[in-house]
């Protein structure tokens, strides 16, 4: 099985040498958001992520997916209040299903963000030797902000809202990292 992923990966490399317009097509940067279980603070960074990248053009030159460290929801879509105050601010989560990480996405990935500290912890424990993806906190791009986004699951709205807050607080200096990437 090993040697059947080799030759693929070989094949795949032959087939971007030979048709550039392939390789061209593909993100420039790949860019995954990690929570506990993926219904609530990471759909909705995915989602802001998306439209930021979209209103700056530049929408096809990365990719955002989002993971929870945890399988109790895999396959639901977000929380409802998460898709409500997205929705109250043009984020659309509707379409988003959680999904727990795997360890392809430390390849497949460029970069790898947690919401809290508990996720960066857990992404740098299930990350296989063979990963290539940076490692950080969302929060690392927000300036004069907290280092984490709490989880508003058990909270209200007043918690959904602080949570969308803090990760919107994030987007300016994650754009600008992204647009220096794929510039």
């Amino acid at each position: 099985m090993i040697e059947d992923n080799r030759h693929a990966e070989q094949e795949d490399e032959r087939d971007d040498a030979v048709n550039p317009q392939a390789r061209d097509a593909l993100p420039m940067i790949r860019i995954l958001m990690v929570c506990t279980g993926n219904i609530c603070r990471s759909p909705t960074a995915e989602a802001v992520l998306r439209r930021h990248l979209d209103e700056a053009g530049l929408g096809d030159k990365a990719e955002v997916d989002s993971a929870g460290t945890g399988s109790w929801h895999v396959g639901d879509p977000p929380s409802p209040l998460a898709r409500e105050l997205g929705r109250s601010r043009g984020y659309d989560l509707d379409s988003l299903r959680a999904r727990q990480i795997h360890d392809r996405d430390f390849i497949e990935f460029d970069l790898i963000l947690g919401l809290d500290r508990g996720h960066l912890s857990a992404l740098k424990r299930l990350e296989p030797a063979r990963g290539r993806a940076r490692i950080a906190l969302l929060m690392d791009y927000a300036e004069d902000a907290p280092s984490e986004v709490p989880d508003p699951y058990y909270g209200g709205r007043a918690d959904y809202a602080h949570s969308l807050d803090l990760i919107e607080r994030a987007m300016p200096g994650l754009m600008a990292a992204v647009t220096e990437l794929v510039s």
